[in-house]
């Protein structure tokens, strides 16, 4: 070929679109695993801010997160245990809602009460979600089929992105409270 003639197009290689996704949810759980990683009950509990997102135990000793009416700043910080159980909430909805019978709902989900329990219950998560995308195939990620939660009638790539960068949002969002946490005034 001369060096001026342009190139023919590579042709897509069979799970190009797959492997992408697989290296950028990689990058992302790497980043979760490092702010997860020593992470106190304590730490979870802080309150960052007199208001924010929060989770409270119920008399029956169940975890129920605080719900948003808008998405505005003057909500407040929320705290590491409402970050965690957001990051279980929407992940557990859209493995339900995607593999299952899409009867999960928020209220189903509960904080785990612990950061322990807390790193169990995302692992699971994560590996559930490692296998559904390793296994997905092309015209899997093109078809809107598995596309019923956050949205719809979007490729299920979408879905996939979606997840990866929602991610690597929660992971940020625990690594700032974390920071915050470690320099706090301390009575």
């Amino acid at each position: 070929m001369r060096c001026d003639s342009p190139e023919a197009p590579t042709p897509a290689v069979a799970g190009e679109a797959r492997g992408y996704l697989i290296r950028q949810f990689e990058i992302a759980w790497q980043l979760t695993s490092f702010h997860l990683d020593g992470l106190a009950t304590e730490e979870c509990l802080w309150r960052p801010a007199d208001e924010g997102l929060h989770v409270r135990q119920t008399p029956e000793g169940q975890w129920r997160a605080d719900w948003p009416e808008h998405e505005g700043y003057a909500l407040g910080p929320p705290s590491i245990a409402w970050l965690t159980w957001h990051l279980g909430f929407w992940w557990s909805m859209v493995l339900d809602h995607s593999f299952g019978d899409a009867a999960l709902a928020r209220e189903d989900v509960t904080w785990p009460g612990n950061a322990d329990d807390v790193r169990a219950w995302l692992g699971r998560l994560q590996e559930q979600w490692r296998a559904v995308i390793e296994q997905a195939t092309d015209d899997e990620l093109r078809s809107t089929r598995r596309t019923r939660w956050p949205f719809q009638d979007r490729p299920f790539g979408d879905v996939v992105a979606w997840a990866n960068v929602e991610l690597t949002k929660n992971a940020a969002e625990i690594g700032y409270a974390r920071f915050l946490y470690a320099r706090r005034p301390r009575s």
